[in-house]
């Protein structure tokens, strides 16, 4: 079978690979559709000392769902052609946060997963182990892929500030991308906080107003200014925002708007810098909560899912061949995707 393969640094290629086929406690997944990811660009892109950790080369693809072909030696409980999303964290199981259902604080395992550093879901077939699936029922497999991640780690961000998305709150979503579009629709499904949407495409703005933001800003020199209008000024401002780029001057941004005892969380994976200066004029407002949350749990995961089937959240897609993924790749990093880039092997 074909899969796209990171083969070396900063190398990619649609190659023969064998087919897999499941070990003991494994399944293996006919896939139906795999995301693409800023994830994955970052690991595309990495010099070869940053990808020392993983067994090159590997097939990409880290948001993948589809149906259940054959089971490995010891597993029930699936039947075959059952659809299945893939959690994708592969955790120890061991240590207090794995026993406790927290895959993702594993505190033995780094931060690692299918399709980045096992073979992913950007090929026909991929074997898993059984306790990665979650049974999604009717809901279209194209849909359930970018939910693995996409929907997962927004919801699991503002799972972790639900006591302050309360009744009266203000959010501020910065990047309305393939996560922060799913952050707005779960945002208006599960809480009453006003929700800010704040992006640099017009046309990304346009599709946060029609998914639920109540406030649109465009990203620039006079953002700060025109959520300050909204939010009022300090010590109030934003109860929470999710900064879903992270680059300096998105980081500022959230700094400069956040209210004094507001919570800061930083999903997205932009590099940026924001500098710390505690004493008489903080760079942060005092009794800030800085959080940097890393994907979610697989009870999470489910109810993310829930939240699809009945259809209080819908992934925005774009669909692409297994022959195009470079394409979608490069269409992601060059910004020309809304919503979610999904493979279809």
């Amino acid at each position: 079978m074909r899969a796209f393969q990171l083969t070396a640094a900063q190398t990619t290629e649609l190659r023969e690979v064998p087919e897999p086929q499941p070990g003991p406690g494994e399944v293996l997944v006919q896939v139906g559709a795999a995301g693409a990811c800023h994830s994955d660009l970052h690991l595309m892109q990495a010099p070869a000392e940053a990808l020392s950790a993983f067994p090159v080369p590997f097939t990409l693809g880290h948001e993948n769902a589809g149906w259940v072909h054959a089971l490995g030696a010891g597993v029930g409980g699936f039947e075959q052609g059952e659809p299945v999303a893939i959690y994708g964290i592969l955790a120890c199981g061991r240590c207090r946060a794995c026993l406790a259902g927290r895959d993702n604080e594993c505190r033995n395992v780094p931060p690692s997963g299918i399709g980045i550093g096992r073979d992913g879901g950007m090929a026909p077939f991929l074997s898993v182990p059984a306790r990665q699936l979650i049974p999604i029922g009717d809901l279209d497999v194209a849909q359930a892929a970018p939910l693995t991640d996409a929907g997962l780690t927004p919801y699991h961000a503002i799972a972790i500030n639900r006591d302050a998305l309360t009744p009266g709150s203000t959010c501020v979503v910065i990047g309305i991308g393939g996560l922060g579009h799913m952050a707005i629709q779960i945002l208006a499904a599960t809480t009453a906080a006003r929700i800010i949407a704040v992006d640099v495409e017009q046309r990304h703005l346009a599709l946060a107003r029609d998914i639920g933001a109540h406030e649109t800003v465009r990203s620039g020199g006079q953002a700060q200014a025109e959520i300050r209008d909204l939010v009022g000024p300090a010590p109030g401002g934003a109860d929470v925002v999710l900064d879903f780029v992270c680059l300096d001057e998105t980081l500022a941004l959230g700094a400069a708007v956040v209210s004094t005892g507001g919570r800061l969380t930083l999903v997205g994976l932009g590099g940026g810098t924001l500098p710390l200066q505690v004493g008489i004029a903080p760079t942060i407002p005092f009794q800030v909560s800085l959080e940097i949350p890393f994907w979610g749990t697989r009870a999470e995961l489910a109810e993310v899912i829930a939240l699809a089937r009945a259809g209080l959240i819908f992934a925005h897609i774009e669909r692409f061949s297994l022959t195009d993924a470079r394409t979608a790749y490069e269409r992601l990093e060059h910004g020309e995707i809304d919503g979610r880039a999904v493979v279809v092997p």
